[in-house]
């Protein structure tokens, strides 16, 4: 179970990534500002929950969250080469 705080801050963002990088592939970012008292005991690393379990968390913590961002990025193709 993850902790409800890691600092002393009165708001705390937690996020994460998927993807293999941003010079590789597309990337999924994340970012999730919860309330101070939230508790969900199967809310865990996204990467330890199975895709059943993420889809079942995902209304819950987009209804519950005070804000929160997902965004998809593809990586650019250079135009010129770097020496």
């Amino acid at each position: 179970m993850l902790l409800n705080t890691f600092s002393k801050f009165n708001l705390e963002t937690g996020t994460d990534e998927a993807g293999r990088g941003c010079l590789a592939g597309p990337v999924t970012a994340a970012a999730v500002i919860l309330p101070a008292h939230f508790e969900n005991i199967i809310l865990n690393d996204s990467k330890q929950l199975s895709e059943k379990t993420r889809e079942k968390l995902r209304p819950i913590i987009e209804q519950q969250a005070v804000a929160f961002a997902v965004v998809h990025l593809h990586p650019k193709k250079l135009t010129k080469s770097i020496s």
